[in-house]
């Protein structure tokens, strides 16, 4: 049995990271895969590119890493962190691969950042049953056709919003996010366990892990950096409430 744990949307944040790969490593799991956003919102955009280049086997293209990588807007939230990534680190995060897909215990996995069909389609738990079903699709951006056979488990970050659901024989889990946490202040990964490659069905399971870290030195970090929309991001650290439903 292998285990892999899959992380998402670290955003700049190091304290969150540092805990959760410490917590990776207490349990000897070796392979981690990350589903973008490594920066964007807090005050850390050098280090967390770094040290998720430094400790990931693969990392696929969030919709913070296209903005920024490709400088596709002028908007201070944005440029505040290409100013500070500098020209190599952002043609690698122009440059990463949109999605990935493995084989693990007999089944089809694809793991993405937002959906299949783009970094900025956003698909939450409560949506309908159609468009949840749509995260199976095999699309132009995953490189199949749809005469390919279509993935039995997807995995994805991009709403910061933990959960497993299983629907028409198929497996959509979100393994949340690191470093900004939209249903409850401690940071979250995923650990996918079971035997990679082949046909054979063996036993396959998702854990979905909490991690609690000091969320008062990540926003000393915010204060130090005077990071863009800084009141809001703290609220989102301090409270777990998206910056959208905030009164």
């Amino acid at each position: 049995m292998q285990r892999i744990a899959i992380l998402s949307d670290i955003h700049g944040n190091m304290p969150a990271l540092e805990a959760v790969l410490a917590d990776i490593s207490k349990r000897g799991i070796k392979r981690i895969i990350c589903l973008g956003d490594l920066a964007g919102k807090g005050p850390n955009p050098i280090e967390a590119v770094d040290r998720i280049r430094d400790c990931c086997e693969i990392v696929i293209r969030g919709n913070w890493d296209e903005l920024i990588g490709r400088q596709l807007t002028d908007k201070l939230p944005f440029t505040w962190h290409e100013d500070r990534l500098g020209a190599e680190r952002l043609q690698y995060l122009a440059n990463l691969p949109f999605s990935y897909d493995m084989e693990m215990s007999g089944k089809r996995i694809r793991l993405v950042h937002a959906s299949p069909q783009s970094v900025y389609h956003r698909v939450q738990p409560w949506d309908s049953e159609e468009r949840r079903l749509g995260m199976f699709d095999n699309t132009p951006e995953t490189g199949k056709s749809e005469e390919d056979p279509k993935p039995e488990v997807v995995g994805y970050g991009d709403i910061h919003n933990v959960y497993v659901q299983h629907m028409e024989r198929r497996m959509l889990f979100n393994v949340g996010s690191v470093g900004n946490a939209l249903d409850m202040i401690q940071a979250s990964y995923a650990i996918m366990e079971g035997t990679e490659g082949g046909s054979a069905l063996e036993p396959f399971s998702i854990q979905l892990v909490r991690v609690p870290y000091d969320i008062e030195l990540a926003v000393q970090h915010a204060l130090k950096a005077s990071v863009p929309e800084m009141e809001m991001y703290i609220r989102e650290l301090r409270t777990g409430v998206y910056r959208g439903l905030q009164q």
